[in-house]
């Protein structure tokens, strides 16, 4: 049965967030990160930084359900 994480996507990424989704988002216990982005239609080359409860992870970090994900872009500057 899936739990649920809360997903957050900052700046170009929020485009990829469904409707539906609000903040909870269904995910099967073990599901690595990556696959989120597949069901999103995420392309990992526009995801820079991830945090999951805080801590600075990586697409390989399995979900279990409960976790606070945080998916942000390249930011540029001049």
């Amino acid at each position: 049965m899936p739990d649920t994480i809360e997903i957050r996507l900052f700046a170009s990424l929020k485009k990829y967030l469904p409707p539906d989704a609000a903040s909870r988002y269904p995910v099967e216990p073990g599901t690595p990160l990556s696959a989120l982005f597949d069901q999103l239609n995420i392309p990992k080359d526009e995801v820079k930084l991830i945090f999951i409860d805080g801590v600075k992870e990586d697409a390989n970090t399995l979900l279990y359900g409960g976790e606070r994900v945080g998916l942000f872009p390249p930011i540029g500057g001049g």
